[in-house]
């Protein structure tokens, strides 16, 4: 399965990655690299807890680039 992450710094310079098709399931890194692979390992947790409890997976989110005038 595939699934869109977001990686942003906070303010403390971790990065700080999101899964947002899985509520609540957030990983972090010293590093972006570091992040993502924190959030493969959380995104694996998350699927099998949902599947151990017999809970279904949400639909993916999808998203869109939208144009805006300033």
């Amino acid at each position: 399965m595939k699934f869109r992450v977001t990686v942003e710094p906070d303010e403390d310079a971790v990065f700080v990655a999101e899964c947002p098709a899985l509520p609540g399931c957030m990983s972090q890194g010293k590093t972006r690299d570091e992040a993502m692979a924190n959030i493969c390992d959380a995104i694996q947790g998350y699927l099998g807890s949902l599947k151990k409890h017999g809970e279904p997976i949400r639909e993916l989110v999808t998203a869109a680039v939208v144009e805006v005038s300033l």
